[in-house]
């Protein structure tokens, strides 16, 4: 066993009885390399990656190739979910070098920590028109021990360029459009420009969900009544939801893509993914009405519940894309194992079942590090039931009735199979983003349990990982450790409001801006923005501030979330503030890179909206007809105030002697109470 052996990430920990020699990312690996004057190999990925596992079945664990490693080199990985700031600085020099990025990260460093060679994943010999890895380690080693002078050089040229360019992209811009409607149409157009028409989603393969850009779309669409809008991010979700990406038996995403249909995924399931596609299909719902979206949002925040839930309330980080080594073997299906599962149900169930999942006997996916395993079919949807059950001479209404107890006996199949790995730590900004969903899921579809859980969960964090001054980003096993990030801050913080508008409890809505305050002031930049890492910190090479969004939702936009919600909350106009500071320092890249700014466009979205609130005053028994009420509709931009009595500027005074009320109001000025949910309906008008 080597150093990994007393971490507590379970990626580390997959790599702990490696013949290689690992460190941690820490300081007694830097100092060996000072010391002994070796280059460090830099190797970064995550539990549930597939191609993380591939390169350590055939690198890592092979002798001859760990030798190399150790004699060369000193080796240290990295978890990234567990040390997002390391991954996030690497990642930025392994794209400048190679103009992509992906995982595993391979990065060969000086002993000064500065880059001078990157990739992803290589190959244990030459092939995929890559260099075989102990090649590479070779020239690498070569290069380090006669050409030493150059290799300094090199990296340290290239630090000071990304450290330049990297200031650069987040610099004020003179004359950078201001928050306006018109910066709002600019991005709708240039997401127009690659929006898939018919698959939805934009860009060709692989395909990521984009849930921020397609919430932004939902938004826009809202303010200014164009369906048009509204309909590329709702057809979006039609189609994923058609496709393999989403599990079809237990519910939930798998990360992305591998096509452009949606069809075959990378397997892995994410906690944020999930969280963040809950709410757009709640979205969704609410737009459209269609219960389809209700369902998949239940379904999918069930399999949280159920697969994903610590026991004492927190949620998972991640479940495996492989089982027994082979990828997505735990999901797939062959025509004979649908017959057996379904063999004791009438009517030829099997067929029915098959015809509607297009399982074929071709296939669709197949592990190419394991042909022998055969060609199986990801489940998916490409038609309606309707069509499939006339083809097949069936009542469409007997189909509709029989496909639960289908899918719930090949589920129960599916559960004897080996279950892919799981990484059972707990993250602060992913859970932060699931309570969001469970809050929020807890008033849209009236669902109590949803409720508790989102509780639980806020419990669980505040005893875990707050030790009522600061943050920590990762939980496991009794230990929380690594300072918190921005985006613990400002997710959990975005929960929180969440849980306060289900809950009508003010106690989490204080939490939440306590947390915002702390953020202010460990976070911010004098010259404005956020920096991803705390000021106080741990220095990396370089100091990055996110406001391009990952799969997750930036976190400077969470910032300016937060910041015009809390603010317009407590009468606290320099909150708002910040939302305009973040947008401002790159309005300007909108319109040529709206994909990535979907969340910092949904700030636009609020701080272009009238300033609208609803607040719903008395016992909680009482208010709940009309938070039902306003639960079914798509108000993103109102603010939502539910209270037993005041402790808001929005709430003073607004009180009934008996029973509720509801109150509309535009910038605080209000109707006469609603004291009916007609009444209320009127106000807010159908």
């Amino acid at each position: 066993m080597n150093r990994l052996a007393n971490e507590t990430s379970p990626y580390l920990l997959q790599h702990a009885d490696n013949p290689v020699d690992w460190y941690p990312w820490g300081e007694e690996a830097f100092e060996r390399a000072r010391t002994e004057d070796r280059p460090i190999l830099l190797s970064v990925g995550y539990s549930a990656c597939h191609w993380c596992h591939v390169m350590a079945h055939e690198s890592f664990e092979d002798e001859a190739i760990a030798a190399l490693m150790n004699e060369g080199f000193v080796n240290v990985k990295v978890d990234r979910e567990e040390r997002p700031d390391v991954d996030s600085v690497y990642m930025t020099f392994t794209q400048a070098m190679t103009g992509q990025g992906g995982w595993p990260m391979t990065v060969f460093l000086t002993p000064a920590l500065e880059p001078f060679y990157a990739g992803t994943y290589f190959p244990p010999t030459d092939q995929y028109g890559r260099p075989g890895f102990p090649r590479l380690l070779e020239s690498i080693m070569a290069a380090w021990r006669d050409n030493r002078a150059g290799v300094l050089e090199s990296a340290s040229t290239l630090t000071e360029q990304v450290r330049a360019a990297t200031e650069r992209a987040t610099e004020a811009v003179p004359g950078a459009p201001g928050v306006s409607p018109q910066l709002a149409d600019e991005a709708v157009a240039a997401l127009r420009t690659v929006y898939d028409a018919e698959w939805g989603g934009f860009g060709t393969a692989p395909k990521f969900p984009s849930t921020p850009g397609l919430e932004f779309l939902l938004m826009y669409g809202a303010r200014t009544d164009d369906m048009h809008v509204s309909g590329m991010a709702l057809h979006t979700a039609r189609r994923m939801a058609e496709g393999g990406m989403y599990d079809h038996l237990g519910g939930g995403f798998a990360r992305y893509s591998v096509d452009q249909r949606w069809l075959v995924p990378h397997f892995e399931k994410m906690l944020y993914d999930n969280a963040l596609l809950a709410r757009l299909y709640l979205h969704a719902f609410q737009v459209t009405e269609e219960a389809s979206f209700a369902t998949v949002a239940r379904e999918t925040l069930d399999y949280l519940a159920r697969e994903m839930r610590h026991p004492d309330g927190g949620f998972y980080a991640a479940q495996d894309a492989d089982s027994e080594g082979i990828e997505g073997k735990f999901f797939v299906w062959t025509p004979d194992e649908i017959d057996e599962a379904l063999a004791g149900f009438p009517d030829d169930a099997g067929l029915a079942f098959r015809t509607l999942y297009h399982v074929t006997e071709a296939g669709n996916f197949e592990d190419p590090h394991h042909p022998d395993f055969g060609r199986r079919t990801v489940l998916s949807r490409p038609r309606s039931l309707e069509s499939v059950a006339r083809e097949l001479g069936r009542d469409p209404a007997e189909v509709e009735a029989a496909l639960p107890a289908w899918r719930a006996r090949l589920r129960e199949v599916r559960e004897q199979r080996v279950h892919p790995g799981l990484d059972d730590k707990v993250l602060t900004s992913w859970n932060g983003l699931a309570m969001a969903a469970f809050a929020e899921a807890a008033r849209v579809l009236d669902e109590p349990r949803y409720l508790e859980m989102a509780v639980t969960n806020g419990s669980f964090l505040r005893e875990r990982v707050w030790d009522g001054a600061r943050l920590r980003h990762t939980y496991k096993d009794g230990h929380a450790h690594v300072d918190g990030l921005l985006e613990d801050y400002a997710y959990l913080a975005l929960g929180l409001v969440e849980v306060y508008r289900a809950t009508g409890d003010l106690a989490h809505l204080h939490w939440a801006g306590e947390l915002f305050e702390v953020a202010l002031e460990r976070f911010r930049d004098d010259n404005g923005g956020f920096f991803e890492a705390p000021l106080d910190g741990e220095a990396l090479l370089i100091r990055q501030k996110p406001f391009f969004d990952s799969p997750t939702p930036s976190g400077n936009a969470c910032m300016g979330m937060l910041g015009i919600t809390l603010g317009r909350y407590f009468g606290r106009s320099d909150w708002e503030q910040v939302a305009r500071e973040v947008v401002g320092r790159v309005s300007g890249q909108f319109a040529r890179a709206a994909t990535g700014f979907g969340a910092m466009l949904q700030v636009v979205e609020l701080l272009i909206a009238p300033p609208r609130e609803i607040a719903i005053v008395g016992p909680a028994e009482a208010r709940a007809p009309f938070e039902r009420e306003v639960a079914r509709r798509y108000l993103p931009t109102v603010l939502l105030a539910p209270a037993e009595r005041g402790g808001l500027p929005l709430l003073e005074d607004r009180s009934v002697p008996d029973g509720a009320a509801a109150y509309v109001c535009e910038n605080m000025v209000c109707d006469l109470p609603a004291r009916s949910v007609q009444a209320l309906r009127e106000q807010l008008g159908e």
